[in-house]
C-alpha cells in the first residue's frame, strides 16, 4: 500500500526510521521503508545499518554521490507500492498521527498530498538563524493558506505523491543542484495534477550554517536562471520568479541588477548577522537574480 523513501546524505536517519516503523506497524497495512545513502561518510553508514534490523526495512548503499534527483528517482523505481512517501533524512514527524493523516487519504482522487513543514520554537545558535528565520516565515504554512496556491509551497521533504506521478515528473529534471522543487510544482501544474495540502508538518532539524543556506539560496536563483533559459520554467507559482519576470519586462532588472552590485556586501552583512531580515532576505534574491541574468 505504502512505500516510505528516505534519501541520506551524512546524516543519522536511525530514530526517524524507528518512529515511521512504529507508526506504520500500527496499522494493518502492507508496507515498506526504503533508505538509499548517496553514499555519505562511512561512520554515517555504519549508524545507519542498524535500521536493517527492523521488519520491511532497508538500508542501500550507492557507489557513488548521484545528487538528491537521481537518489529519489531510483528510489521510486525500486518502491512495491503505488503510492509513494517521501521524507528527507533530517527530519522528524510533528505528532504521533503523522502516518495515520496521510494513510486516511490514499483512497482519495488526489495526485500529490504535501504535510507541511515547521520550525521549533526555540531559536537555534545565531549562525544557524537565517535557516530558522526564513523557514519560519515563508515555509510554516497553514494548510488553508498552501491550498490557495497549491503548485506553491511543494516542499519535497514531506510528501505523499502516486508513484507513476512521480517518475514522469522527476524524470525530466536532468540537471543536478539546488532549488528544483520549484520546477516540480510548476510540472504539477503543467501536467494538471490534483495537488491537496494537509496540516501534516514535520519538524525539519537539519538547519545550515548561515553562509552555506546563503549560497543555496544563490544556487536556487541561478537554477531559476537555467531553467528560463531552456525555456523550462512553464507557468510558475513561484513569487520570485514571476516578480523578476515582471521587472525584466520593464526594464527595472538593470536598477536592481545595479542594487545588488553596489549594495550586496551591506546586505550580506544583515542576512549573516544574528538578527537577519527576511524582507531583506528577498530584495537580495530578486536583485541576485536580475544581476545573474544580466551578468551570465
Amino acid at each position: 500500500m505504502l512505500s516510505v523513501l528516505i534519501p541520506v546524505y551524512n546524516y543519522d536517519i536511525r530514530a526517524l526510521v524507528k518512529i515511521l516503523h512504529e507508526q506504520l506497524s500500527s496499522h494493518n497495512i502492507d508496507f515498506e521503508i526504503n533508505c538509499l545513502d548517496d553514499y555519505s561518510q562511512e561512520n554515517y553508514r555504519d549508524l545507519n545499518t542498524e535500521i536493517e534490523n527492523l521488519k520491511n526495512t532497508s538500508y542501500q548503499i550507492s557507489n557513488a554521490n548521484n545528487g538528491r534527483v537521481a537518489t529519489r528517482q531510483t528510489l521510486a523505481q525500486q518502491a512495491k507500492y503505488n503510492w509513494l512517501l517521501f521524507l528527507d533524512a533530517d527530519v522528524v514527524p510533528k505528532t504521533n498521527n503523522y502516518i495515520s493523516n496521510y494513510i486516511a487519504l490514499i483512497s482519495s482522487e488526489k495526485d500529490a498530498i504535501y504535510g507541511g513543514f515547521a520550525y521549533k520554537p526555540k531559536p537555534p545558535k545565531d549562525h544557524f538563524i537565517l535557516r530558522w528565520t526564513y523557514g519560519k516565515s515563508k515555509e510554516q504554512v497553514t494548510a488553508i493558506n498552501r491550498n490557495k496556491t497549491p503548485y506553491k509551497i511543494v516542499i519535497s521533504a514531506n510528501f505523499m505523491i502516486k508513484k507513476e506521478v512521480f517518475l514522469e515528473l522527476n524524470s525530466q529534471i536532468t540537471q543536478r543542484g539546488y532549488g528544483y522543487d520549484n520546477y516540480f510544482g510548476a510540472l504539477l501544474k503543467h501536467k494538471q495534477y490534483r495537488v491537496f495540502h494537509i496540516d501534516n508538518e514535520v519538524y525539519h532539524l537539519g538547519l545550515e550554517a548561515n553562509e552555506t543556506y546563503l549560497s543555496k539560496i544563490e544556487q536556487s536563483v541561478e537554477t531559476l536562471l537555467k531553467l528560463e533559459l531552456k525555456k523550462e520554467t512553464l507557468d510558475s507559482q513561484n513569487s520570485l520568479f514571476n516578480t523578476y519576470q515582471f521587472l525584466k519586462k520593464i526594464k527595472l532588472n538593470y536598477l536592481f541588477a545595479w542594487f545588488y552590485k553596489v549594495f550586496k556586501n551591506r546586505l550580506k552583512k544583515n542576512l549573516l548577522s544574528a538578527k537577519p531580515n527576511i524582507t531583506v532576505l528577498q530584495f537580495y534574491k530578486l536583485s541576485y537574480i536580475c544581476y545573474q541574468d544580466l551578468h551570465a
